[in-house]
């Protein structure tokens, strides 16, 4: 079995992440899931890592420019990692040790002149209170750990990108 070609890849990741952002709109659309601010910082990362795989896919790099995009790959991949992790943390926490909920973040948004900048990125890498309302399970993972096998996932694609060792361009 031969492992497609980084165009190939990069493409599938992509379709995944515009995937995930469709699923993500259904949940709250559909089914009337309020995201977090947790959530909506790992919308995105999910955003920027479809942004560098649509770029990745179209410039189509020789074997230095695929590590590149490689190496970008495992950083917004850590960085969507650390906040779903951030987030299980909470949903784990006792429910006395929760920190308070903040304001909706779609409040924020309508109020920015009344919420520093600072205080609003805070609350979006940090969280709130309601980062740890478990909204919704599937197969015993909550959404924020599903995130996390995915962007795990996508980790390691960008690893795998990074040590390989052919130029397969297509």
């Amino acid at each position: 079995m031969t492992i497609p070609a980084p165009r190939i890849l990069n493409l599938l990741l992509f379709i995944a992440c515009t995937s995930l952002m469709v699923f993500a709109f259904f949940l709250e659309h559909i089914k009337g899931l309020e995201p977090c601010p947790l959530c909506m910082s790992q919308r995105i990362v999910v955003i920027a890592i479809a942004i560098l795989a649509l770029i990745a896919a179209i410039h189509n790099p020789s074997s230095v420019g695929v590590k590149v995009y490689g190496a970008l790959l495992i950083v917004l991949a850590a960085m969507g990692a650390a906040l779903s992790s951030r987030q299980l943390w909470l949903q784990s926490l006792p429910a006395d040790e929760i920190p308070a909920c903040g304001p909706g973040l779609s409040y924020i948004v309508e109020n920015m002149e009344y919420f520093p900048m600072q205080e609003v990125l805070t609350m979006m890498l940090s969280g709130t209170g309601d980062c740890a309302e478990v909204q919704w399970v599937f197969l015993g993972l909550s959404i924020p750990g599903w995130t996390l096998v995915v962007f795990t996932g996508m980790g390691l694609m960008g690893l795998y990108q990074l040590l390989r060792k052919t130029d397969q361009r297509t």
